[in-house]
């Protein structure tokens, strides 16, 4: 198992990423690795982070504005090769086809409720590991 995972997180709400952190905690769980956090407020710095390499899942904000994390999702699906999975954050369950449309593996709405989060994340984690091994 590697030493850490990485996950992004992109929301242009502060509240909303540290809702994310509390709920992933250090470890999301016990068979994952800990994780560390590098949060994004804008999309050039998710595309950069993305560039740069070493992120093993994206949690993006489809409420952030002026680019939600749908559109974000999409667009990085489609540019980044490897791109790695992603956890939308949605604002009502009925708009999980979105989550569909825009190729995230997983969605979970807001606010965040930490096991649902805390699931989802790992189970990408998982995902995301056994796919590099």
């Amino acid at each position: 198992m590697q030493a850490t995972a990485t996950v992004l997180v992109y929301s242009d709400d502060a509240n909303i990423r540290e809702q994310v952190r509390l709920a992933a905690g250090r470890r999301p769980a016990a068979d994952v690795p800990p994780v560390e956090f590098l949060e994004c407020a804008t999309l050039p710095a998710v595309l950069k982070a993305l560039d740069n390499g070493g992120v093993d899942v994206c949690v993006l904000d489809g409420e952030t504005a002026p680019v939600g994390g749908m559109g974000v999702c999409r667009q990085i699906k489609d540019e980044i090769f490897r791109c790695p999975p992603v956890l939308l954050l949605i604002g009502r369950p009925q708009d999980a086809w979105l989550a569909t449309w825009s190729r995230a593996e997983a969605a979970v709405t807001l606010p965040v409720d930490p096991v649902e989060f805390a699931d989802a994340l790992a189970a990408l984690l998982r995902h995301r590991l056994a796919v590099e091994a």
